[in-house]
């Protein structure tokens, strides 16, 4: 089971025919122009693709049949929708050129393999033709992770889509592990395992659209982690195809035996291999779930919040702080703009209970036995009211809960009136939170000023916690800014540029679970250090020789 490709926005998130969440007359629009400081929102339409010319393929007839030869002709495909849609991941970046028509990046074609000795045998055939080789599970990469580079200028490209590979081999009850192919989507991965009564408890942003290979693959977090961990905790052991055979790390619960080389495959971006199947860590599934809400007078008192619950070591699910602007940004998105009654009365209530400021919403989540979420929501509220918070009850954390998946479709809109919309993140220690919320809200800021169409122009730009441990947490940042339609992408590598310089100058590292991909290449040294890049550019001169498995992306 998988998703029919002709099903989905090549160009954009979601399926072609899903409900807009923000329709031209939709009363936010008005909201928005007045934020954002501009006379009007234009017309900013994605360009058709009967209205693209892509390029002459480069793959000659020769490769291609050898292609047909190792998976059937159906599974080779080259037609201009099937390149475009493979063309690109879906950050703000690669929008940028989508939806302007822009398809020098794309593939020569593109290949369904259905079996790890398939993979094998089309990475080796790459190697040997010195074609670039680029792995594709969900294609939602917000870091240009799979876009269709050449190894070289003029070199052609293969983008390897694994979601034909959807098998759950094994699942293991007594050690509580599965064994399943990389290119399973999310829902039909939970589908098959809750059908036996266990989880994995993965749940990015992307989960309808990304894949069990990509999460690995880009080091991913759900939102969920505080309880199921990221992809480098949950992942067992994984097997790869490399262009020097099979790689299986290994498998033990625990070892001495040197490095853990799972280490080296989660982050790997396809630079190393294949991830065709991976062995898991699964749960029983919760008896009970319970999120909601609590709002805070400050920032500060939240991160405190989540700092202490996470240092007294109760066991929850999530828990997620946004701050003021945030709060405010996505209260305003979800209102109809008629105000009423119900609305007057709230504002009338926090202002008496002295949250009329800049209140931030922080929603916390358990699940597991009934016994342990009811001592763990206790626990819990116990710290957030010391700490003077008020509490929501369930209310908003069920209303999270039934939309954390509806926040992407909201950016398709938006480009089309000269939007751009945009996102990073970071982590760092708890001593350092409010410093680096505070530089990098700062440089996004004016580098949004610097770089506007109109002279009163400004951009929103926020922020939340969302996954967190007992030294520190991530920092989630999301920016709405007016575009300069005649330089957009020297826009956003401003923006880019100044975020992601003030993250590397005040501790943070530059993905906490995106990825590098193309996008983070000119960070990761000062990260790493000389000795760490060279140790990984050693690894990959290794596993992959003539370096074409998906090239720029990583160490660039």
């Amino acid at each position: 089971m998988t998703i029919d490709r002709t099903t989905l926005r090549w160009n954009g998130w979601g399926p072609v025919k899903q409900e807009n969440p923000l329709p031209a007359d939709a009363p936010q629009w008005a909201w928005i122009e007045e934020a954002l400081g501009v006379s009007r929102l234009p017309s900013t339409p994605a360009v058709a693709l009967h209205d693209i010319r892509l390029p002459h393929s480069r793959l000659s007839e020769d490769v291609l049949g050898k292609l047909r030869s190792i998976c059937g002709d159906n599974q080779v495909r080259a037609d201009d929708y099937e390149r475009a849609f493979h063309a690109r991941g879906k950050s703000y970046h690669d929008l940028l050129y989508l939806r302007a028509g822009k398809l020098d990046m794309a593939p020569d074609a593109v290949v369904y393999p259905r079996s790890a000795d398939e993979v094998l045998a089309i990475v080796k055939l790459c190697a040997e033709e010195d074609i670039a080789l680029i792995p594709f599970g969900g294609g939602s990469s917000v870091v240009g992770g799979v876009n269709a580079m050449p190894k070289s200028l003029g070199g052609a490209v293969l983008t390897l889509d694994t979601t034909l590979m959807t098998r759950i081999i094994q699942i293991d009850k007594v050690s509580m592990t599965a064994r399943i192919e990389a290119g399973i989507y999310g829902p039909h991965l939970e589908e098959q395992l809750q059908s036996h009564g266990v989880t994995l408890g993965h749940y990015p942003q992307s989960f309808p659209l990304s894949t069990l290979g990509g999460w690995i693959a880009a080091r991913g977090a759900g939102q969920q982690s505080n309880r199921y961990g990221k992809a480098e905790k949950w992942l067992v052991s994984a097997k790869l195809a490399t262009p020097k055979g099979f790689w299986t790390t290994e498998a033990t619960p625990a070892s001495a035996a040197g490095p853990n080389l799972n280490q080296l495959v989660a982050g790997s971006e396809g630079t190393l291999g294949v991830i065709v199947e991976a062995t898991v860590k699964i749960h029983d599934l919760p008896e009970r779930k319970d999120y909601r809400g609590y709002l805070f007078k400050t920032f500060a008192q939240g991160v405190e919040a989540a700092r202490r619950i996470n240092h007294a070591e109760i066991p929850v699910a999530m828990v997620r702080l946004s701050d003021a602007p945030e709060t405010y940004f996505f209260q305003a998105l979800s209102s109809s703009g008629s105000g009423g009654l119900k609305s007057k009365l709230q504002r009338m209530y926090l202002k008496m209970k002295g949250f009329d400021d800049a209140p931030c919403l922080m929603l916390i989540g358990h699940e597991g036995s009934k016994e342990t979420v009811v001592w763990a929501q206790e626990q819990t509220e116990a710290i957030c009211k010391r700490l003077g918070a008020l509490a929501l009850g369930t209310g908003p954390g069920k209303r999270w809960y039934h939309g954390r998946f509806n926040g992407p479709a909201v950016r398709d809109p938006m480009m089309d009136r000269g939007l751009g919309v945009e996102t990073l993140e970071t982590s760092t220690r708890w001593s350092n939170i409010a410093n680096l919320h505070d530089k990098v809200v700062g440089a996004i800021t004016d580098a949004i000023a610097a770089n506007v169409p109109e002279q009163n122009a400004r951009g929103i730009v926020m922020a939340h916690v969302s996954h967190s441990y007992p030294d520190g947490a991530s920092l989630y940042f999301t920016f709405v800014f007016p575009r300069q339609l005649d330089r957009e992408v020297e826009q956003w590598q401003a923006i880019k540029r100044a975020a992601s310089d003030t993250i590397e100058m005040n501790g943070g590292t530059i993905s906490h679970h995106h990825g590098v991909g193309a996008d983070h290449v000119p960070w990761l040294g000062e990260e790493k250090g000389e000795i760490g890049m060279s140790i990984l550019r050693a690894t990959k001169r290794e596993m992959d020789p003539k370096g074409v498995m998906n090239p720029g992306k990583v160490l660039g």
